[in-house]
């Protein structure tokens, strides 16, 4: 049964909207908890599951009901080990993905003050540490991607690293936190868009790198969506006196630019400025990203509340394009890019034909779990009194 509430409309009227952030949460509930662990976390320490989470952090923030803390904790712990260690994962890999689903670990911690939290976190900031980074101080994406820098790496990591020095008395390294957006924006930037490709090789030898620029040939929607999360995540964070006005400008800059190739849905195509091009797809996981930066952008002041507007039209391009509700009454969100990458061992080229040939499936948890923040902020749940 679909959950609603009323809303005033501008004349004044009582109309009945469906609250897409509870049933979206409710469907996370039912559907996944039917599956063993194994399958319901992939089995391994994956960044998607972090996504995800956020979403069920805001909604225990806003409700303080313990079923949404219960259910990140059974998560992580999952992972886990009783001495703090994490199952599935490789401090030697440095990879940067291996960051994201720390950032729940903040939270247990404070509500839990079980050590083991605290033993994980120190692993993840000593990860950062040691990355290993370009010459301007970069942090490489994984250690198998020598010299290269991607928009997906902003959110895993510089989110977290502002947290930790926060948390834990490193101020010092918010310094490092800035340098990573701007020494990523001004790596990755086109000048005559303002949008960002997707990848940089400070190297400039890959085969997918211009061999005078570095950067990715393409402009693919998940990929500006990650660090325009991350912007907003960082910015919400940050104390007064940090130099939060680069970071808003950097955001405002990039936003412009997104909203400047938003389709007549009011969403975005999977290769952002390549609409018209046979095979380009309108994807939900960057249109959700989009939706919630923004929106968070407008809610903490970072940019006009003329985006408001914009802010909703997204959301019901959203709703109308991406979510499908079943007969069970559970939340299907279709049309998400499965995943994106750039050389490796599978030689993706970042060509226009490699973005759109990737699968595209049903529920990703990288575009169910960004749908699911911006249905927070757009329709947050009732307080309990």
């Amino acid at each position: 049964m679909l959950q609603t509430h009323l809303s005033d409309n501008k004349k004044g009227t009582r109309m009945i909207m469906t609250n897409y952030a509870q049933i979206a949460l409710d469907t996370l509930f039912q559907r996944y908890e039917l599956l063993p662990k194994e399958k319901r976390y992939h089995g391994k320490w994956s960044y998607d599951i972090g996504v995800v989470l956020q979403g069920v952090k805001e909604a225990y923030l806003q409700t303080k009901d313990h079923k949404y803390l219960a259910y990140i904790k059974e998560t992580m712990d999952f992972y886990l080990q009783a001495d703090g260690t994490i199952r599935g994962y490789s401090f030697d890999a440095m990879n940067i993905d291996y960051i994201n689903n720390g950032k729940l670990l903040f939270l247990l911690y404070k509500e839990t003050n079980d050590a083991k939290y605290k033993v994980a976190l120190d692993l993840l900031y000593r990860q950062l540490q040691e990355m290993p980074r370009t010459k301007d101080g970069s942090f490489w994406h994984k250690k198998i991607y020598p010299n290269q820098v991607w928009l997906d790496g902003l959110y895993m990591g510089a989110p977290f690293l502002a947290e930790y020095a926060l948390t834990f008395g490193k101020e010092a390294d918010l310094t490092d936190v800035i340098q990573q957006f701007t020494h990523c924006y001004q790596q990755t930037r086109d000048p005559k868009t303002n949008l960002l490709y997707h990848a940089w090789d400070e190297a400039k030898i890959q085969p997918w790198a211009d061999p005078e620029t570095g950067c990715s040939a393409h402009f693919w929607g998940r990929s500006i969506g990650w660090f325009m999360m991350a912007l907003v995540d960082t910015m919400a964070l940050l104390p007064a006196g940090v130099q939060k006005d680069t970071l808003a400008e950097i955001f405002e800059q990039t936003l412009q630019a997104v909203a400047n190739v938003r389709s007549t849905e009011h969403v975005w195509y999977q290769v952002l400025d390549q609409g018209g091009k046979t095979g380009n797809y309108l994807e939900a996981s960057a249109s959700s990203m989009f939706c919630y930066a923004a929106a968070k952008a407008v809610q903490l002041g970072v940019i006009s509340q003329q985006w408001q507007t914009f802010v909703e039209e997204t959301y019901q391009g959203i709703i109308k394009e991406f979510v499908f509700m079943t007969q069970e009454g559970w939340l299907n969100l279709i049309r998400n890019c499965e995943v994106a990458g750039l050389g490796g061992p599978d030689h993706r080229d970042g060509s226009f034909v490699y973005y759109i040939s990737e699968p595209i499936i049903t529920n990703d948890f990288k575009g169910y779990g960004a749908f699911l923040q911006a249905s927070l902020l757009l329709q947050p749940l009732t307080k309990k009194g």
